[in-house]
């Protein structure tokens, strides 16, 4: 009897734990058993707009090397690889990306992430080997965003950074700004519980959205934190919500740099003051789109052999059969059974 591993299948908002036979490596793969997924922000995204055909998710992974196909030697920065390492890899390639397959019962069938195993099938995929633990090392693709969107911000040595919006992203976002030479970060976000790891994580103010509602406010506490109360240098827009950008827009100085990074999925459209908001203050807008595989030859080493407390992101760890509470925690309180969700991330083993 040939095995069969289990694979979750979204359709509409509904979730379903479907087996499959689990293959051996063709030449040029691999075979990994999956350790652990996170849920992006774009997955909930996507599921709050209902997912039109079936569809296999999670491309945030850390899994163990489980079969080797013929003529796989090494990894992408040419490390050797074998049977037993642990590994992470890009979700998007030059032929196709893992995670965000539709057809799941076709072969091969583990595709996506929120899986017992994942088949690394396309040519050239990059993918890396790591000492890290799995919740530091699950954390690789999210950290690349925050490599990439830092890299284009081009943050200068001492500047006064604000990041919007304290999930993952703007978490991984703010490391990355310190890291970077950032000399004062200001976090604007919430609940208490994921400014409180910003904290830990580098911020030097945070202010939470529950406790301080209006947005006329805000600005007023982000600029007073600032130079001469004139706006943070360098803005990153992490949430995701339409009203975040003309606000973020409005904490950057005059002549600074304005960075959108959380809308990866179309929320639709906003109006703002053009004249006010960008010409005026003469800024320089930028937005990125993911994340190459320089980000992630760049940014692993870092998440590596850093201090900073990564592997609390991770917040909580749900089976496969619960999947789809992390959604709803994610889509409703970030909460789950009363305890703050930062960072949630889908196991393969109950």
């Amino acid at each position: 009897m040939p095995r069969t591993g289990r694979a979750v299948v979204a359709y509409g908002q509904e979730f379903e734990i479907r087996e499959y036979p689990v293959p051996d490596p063709e030449p040029k793969t691999i075979l990994l058993r999956q350790e652990l997924a996170g849920i992006c922000g774009t997955d909930l995204h996507n599921w709050q707009n209902g997912f039109k055909t079936e569809i296999l998710l999670g491309h945030e992974n850390v899994g163990i090397v489980e079969a080797i196909g013929e003529g796989v030697t090494e990894d992408y920065v040419g490390k050797p690889i074998k049977e037993g390492d642990r590994v992470i890899f890009a979700p998007g390639t030059d032929y196709g990306g893992y995670g965000f397959q539709w057809n799941p019962d076709e072969a091969p069938h583990f595709r996506g992430g929120f899986a017992d195993y994942m088949y690394l099938t396309y040519p050239n995929t990059c993918f890396m080997k790591t000492e890290a633990s799995p919740e530091v090392a699950v954390l690789t693709e999210p950290f690349t965003v925050g490599v990439h969107a830092v890299m284009r911000g081009e943050i200068k040595f001492g500047d006064t950074v604000v990041i919007q919006g304290s999930g993952a992203i703007g978490l991984v976002t703010l490391a990355c700004a310190k890291l970077s030479g950032a000399g004062k970060l200001i976090m604007v976000g919430g609940p208490a519980g994921r400014l409180e790891l910003a904290k830990r994580l580098g911020a030097d103010v945070t202010i939470d959205i529950e406790e301080v509602e209006s947005a006329e406010d805000r600005t007023e506490l982000v600029k007073s934190e600032t130079p001469r109360g004139e706006g943070a240098d360098v803005v990153f827009e992490c949430a995701g919500f339409l009203p975040a950008t003309p606000e973020g827009l409005g904490y950057t100085r005059r002549s600074g740099t304005f960075v959108e990074v959380g809308h990866f999925v179309d929320m639709g459209s906003i109006d703002f003051n053009i004249n006010q908001l960008l010409m005026r203050k003469n800024l320089r807008v930028e937005a990125i789109w993911g994340s190459n595989y320089d980000h992630f030859v760049r940014g692993l080493p870092l998440l590596e052999k850093s201090d900073l407390p990564f592997a609390d992101m991770v917040s909580h760890e749900l089976p496969l059969s619960q999947v789809e509470d992390g959604f709803k925690a994610l889509d409703g309180g970030y909460r789950i059974n009363g305890e703050t969700a930062i960072k949630i991330a889908v196991r393969a083993e109950e």
